[in-house]
């Protein structure tokens, strides 16, 4: 796999060319033949530095942070329908529009911050599914961290059949995570009066908080997300008329809010489990290490079993959908690839430096957050503007309405953003 390819099966391309041309088909076939660009794009919502900052806000600040969380998957629902509504409308993806109309320095600044956030985003991956898979069968991280490479390769290798095994694969693991967290909450004491509050009643302890919560930002609305999913949906279909269009974004926007209120209620019960393990008598814990040898005794081997693997599905998943996003980007800004091996290679590079450095694992999850919520402005706010341009979408250009809401929306990321780098100055505002 050479690139982010989007090549289907003859049945699934017969099927959407039928709903495009006005056929009726049973609601359950033509919605199966358009899903797959968000539930690949949604696995970005649940990768490892989700689990660092979800546990360190549940342990830390019970079920007080939980709004953040849904407030961040609301954001992340809007951000990438306008990313799928940019590569459907205008058949070319993010970064490719980026080069198209930015000056040059411009674009070359906005792929070297892409491709930090790549190296950020490998970090947590590589590190979290190498956490898992040392926990449970025994192996050292280094070890582990090959091992999830190995596997990772393996999966992008399907592509060479299609990209539909593909979706199943990275739909199947992110089935994994969600069964995970659902025996999670079977087995964790829960206050869900404390849950209903957290959720709906905003509030900020302390100035720590800030720091998660923008973490939160930052595992939730991603930049190589934003990237991606314009880029799966820009060729995926050939729609060649406005009516056309209309009905693969109506397929699109369906399927955005079921695979994110997915990615949402699993972040959301990550707080809600390590909140109800952790915080009364163990709100120290902040490590995934930790968290698992804290959840042995009080919840029994088969929980600390069951967040492992959901942890290792989570690492290969999101690391196979990093690659996906990477190397579209650099096609997108520079127009070319390297094989897949190089990139991976490449990415991971400070991942291995950070287990043979002997930093630890779960502050280096943390930091990788806070670097995407840093670099996460740049394309979040060229996506609003191309969106909202009449002469780049037509007439599928953002409503007033809704360009006020997505304006909106961006503000209040950087705002979190300035916020943070204010913080790490030694300036505290609460």
């Amino acid at each position: 796999m050479d690139g982010v390819e989007t090549r289907l099966s003859e049945r699934t391309v017969q099927d959407m060319q039928l709903v495009l041309s006005g056929h009726r088909l049973g609601r359950g076939r033509a919605t199966l033949a358009f899903a797959g660009p968000a539930v690949v794009a949604s696995i970005a919502y649940m990768d490892p530095g989700n689990f660092a900052t979800n546990i360190q806000a549940g342990a830390s600040y019970g079920y007080g942070l939980l709004w953040v969380v849904l407030l961040a998957n609301l954001l992340a629902m809007l951000f990438q329908a306008l990313s799928a509504k940019l590569g459907i409308v205008t058949g070319l993806n993010l970064a490719e529009q980026c080069r198209q109309r930015l000056p040059r320095p411009a674009v070359y600044a906005m792929w070297a911050a892409s491709e930090i956030a790549a190296m950020a985003t490998d970090l947590a991956e590589f590190l979290g599914g190498a956490i898992g898979l040392s926990l449970l069968v025994g192996v050292p991280l280094l070890v582990g961290m090959l091992i999830t490479a190995a596997i990772t390769y393996a999966v992008l290798l399907l592509d060479r059949k299609g990209f539909r095994p593909l979706e199943l694969v990275i739909g199947g693991l992110v089935g994994i995570i969600a069964l995970s967290y659902v025996v999670e909450l079977l087995i964790a004491p829960v206050d869900w009066k404390g849950v209903a509050l957290g959720t709906v009643m905003p509030q900020i302890a302390d100035g720590n908080a800030v720091t998660i919560a923008v973490g939160i930002i930052g595992a939730t609305v991603m930049p190589h997300a934003l990237y991606l999913h314009s880029g799966l949906t820009q060729a995926r279909v050939s729609a060649t008329n406005d009516v056309m269009r209309r009905i693969v974004l109506r397929f699109s926007n369906r399927e955005v809010v079921v695979a994110l209120t997915l990615a949402g209620i699993v972040n959301m019960a990550m707080v809600i489990m390590a909140a109800g393990a952790f915080h009364d008598g163990h709100s120290d814990v902040a490590e995934i290490e930790t968290a698992y040898h804290t959840l042995t005794p009080l919840l029994g081997a088969g929980a600390a079993s069951v967040f492992l693997i959901s942890l290792l599905a989570s690492g290969v998943s999101s690391s196979v959908v990093g690659t996906m996003a990477g190397q579209l980007v650099m096609q997108g800004f520079v127009g070319f690839r390297v094989p897949i091996w190089v990139r991976r290679l490449v990415t991971m590079g400070p991942a291995l430096v950070v287990v043979a450095l002997g930093v630890n694992a779960t502050q280096a999850l943390i930091v990788s957050q806070v670097v995407l919520s840093l670099v996460l402005p740049a394309p979040l706010l060229m996506l609003i503007h191309l969106t909202g341009r009449r002469d780049v979408m037509g007439r599928f250009a953002n409503s007033r309405a809704l360009q006020v809401l997505a304006v909106t929306g961006g503000c209040l990321i950087v705002a979190l953003n300035l916020v943070l780098l204010l913080q790490m100055a030694g300036i505290d505002l609460i």
